[in-house]
């Protein structure tokens, strides 16, 4: 939506994310008023987002490939999690990416939702993965931390931690009988 104008200037089509910080920089957009082919919407250029959509000052915000280096890096890479395999650290397959969520007022992903494969689903359908657990992105898939095994307690003979009075001391005994 224009500011100025008040209308629909284009529609996104999808994300331009850094696989390398997992942000999104731009969106690709689509509409009959642009002049280039493909045009993107910078992340920076954004005054507003609302449930109306995406609020910009004018068309004037719209870069075509070739405007802005670091966005064409990143467009060429050709990122984006939806469908990518997500495994652990022990290379066992937890699922595939089938959405994300993101912070709104950084356009960083902080979640992604991770259908499970059809034998694992039979407990739970859908895995939740936190930023901080992923430990790679690669082209082939997304690796996260492999579970973390909860130690379990030790248990140790503290001796003389705690005399009972009302109990006899078996030493005592043992000194009373000589």
């Amino acid at each position: 939506m224009g500011l100025q104008t008040g209308a629909e200037l284009a529609r996104t089509s999808q994300a331009v994310i850094d696989p390398r910080t997992l942000q999104i920089i731009a969106y690709e957009l689509t509409g009959p008023l642009l002049a280039d082919q493909p045009s993107f919407l910078r992340i920076a250029d954004v005054r507003e987002f609302s449930d109306i959509g995406l609020i910009v000052d004018s068309s004037d915000e719209f870069v075509a490939t070739g405007d802005v280096i670091k966005l064409d890096e990143v467009y060429k890479l050709a990122f984006s999690p939806t469908h990518m395999p997500v495994i652990d650290e022990k290379r066992h397959k937890l699922g595939k990416v089938e959405d994300y969520i993101i912070d709104t007022s950084s356009f960083v992903i902080q979640q992604l939702s991770v259908r499970r494969p059809l034998l694992k689903s039979l407990g739970d359908t859908h895995l939740l993965v936190h930023r901080s657990q992923i430990t790679e992105i690669n082209n082939n898939a997304i690796i996260v931390h492999s579970q973390a095994k909860i130690p379990e307690p030790v248990l140790s003979k503290v001796s003389n931690a705690y005399v009972n009075p009302f109990r006899k001391n078996p030493q005592a005994e043992h000194t009373d009988r000589k």
